[in-house]
């Protein structure tokens, strides 16, 4: 299947949902948004509760919606988030390990920051030392 979701679209997709996120306890919002191996694009953002480890991180929400549309593997996966003053914003620890089970080496994470400039890691790149099933 050819790849029709440009990198330039899917941070567009993550920047939009972004805004739609419920950060309001930390004011800390992010957007996630990932083509699938389908060639489907599937988004998240994050969702914080006053019980603050109830929330849900962007990413989660974005395979998620990916699992239930029956995706199996994570192409790209587009991450915007942070504040002014968060150069970068890479996904969490959890995930990282999420991201890593509907990953594969050629799968790539762009994190993005507001000065509409990404970075491009692979889960290698930021969870070395994974949990796997084998």
């Amino acid at each position: 299947m050819t790849n029709t979701t440009t990198d330039q679209q899917l941070a567009a997709r993550a920047l939009a949902v972004r805004k739609s996120a419920y950060g309001h306890y930390s004011g800390f919002k992010v957007g996630a948004a990932l083509l699938d191996d389908k060639g489907h694009v599937h988004v998240g953002c994050n969702v914080e509760n006053a019980a603050y480890p109830q929330g849900s991180c962007a990413e989660t929400g974005a395979i998620a919606a990916m699992v239930a549309a029956g995706g199996k593997r994570i192409r790209t996966i587009a991450v915007a988030g942070g504040r002014e003053q968060v150069s970068t914003c890479t996904p969490c620890g959890g995930c990282r390990q999420r991201i890593s089970e509907f990953a594969d080496t050629n799968t790539r994470i762009l994190v993005l920051n507001d000065a509409d400039s990404w970075q491009s890691f692979s889960i290698q790149d930021l969870l070395p030392a994974s949990f796997k099933l084998d």
